[in-house]
């Protein structure tokens, strides 16, 4: 049972849970906000267009039955599609701006990649420029070498030339 609470403990600590529970937080209290926006200030003004509470529309499908003194013995069967109407409102509200808040996101990302991407190609030109300047200066060392003649060339040489004198 302890490892069970440990590995528990372990998940819940982690980066993404805790990012989790932060998002249903925020998303929680925005969805408050604007279901309180449509509630009371877009229904209203829309209502006050159609001049029909629009929370409050139904169809009665069945009629409620009243007793003989006008109480309800059966209530009446509605369809409440304006209660509908007002969530579809909240929806698309909420849909909208998360739409709005990963595009965002998914913008500032691709500038990001974008910047990292460029930042490593010049890096790795950079480089390869480096590494041909060395290739280089090693080449032209080479061809140094190949030209300069060794000691035992020059004493030799020397030696050649000592003896051509003598022999004239």
């Amino acid at each position: 049972m302890k490892k069970f609470f440990k590995d528990f403990g372990a998940f819940i600590h982690r980066g993404s849970v805790l990012d989790l529970a932060v998002g249903m937080i925020v998303g929680t209290a925005f969805n408050k906000i604007v279901s309180s926006m449509v509630n009371d200030i877009i229904m209203p003004a829309v209502g006050s267009i159609l001049k029909v509470n629009v929370t409050e529309a139904k169809l009665v499908l069945v009629k409620a039955v009243l007793d003989s003194e006008g109480n309800i013995v059966t209530p009446a069967v509605t369809l409440n599609y304006g209660n509908f109407i007002q969530t579809i409102i909240d929806f698309l509200i909420i849909a909208f701006s998360v739409f709005v808040m990963i595009r965002t996101i998914n913008k500032v990302r691709s500038k990001a990649e974008e910047m990292k991407a460029k930042k490593e190609a010049e890096e790795k030109a950079k480089k390869e420029a480096e590494e041909k300047v060395k290739e280089e200066a090693k080449v032209k060392a080479k061809e140094e070498e190949v030209k300069a003649p060794t000691t035992n060339e020059l004493l030799t040489e020397i030696i050649t030339l000592l003896k051509e004198k003598e022999a004239k």
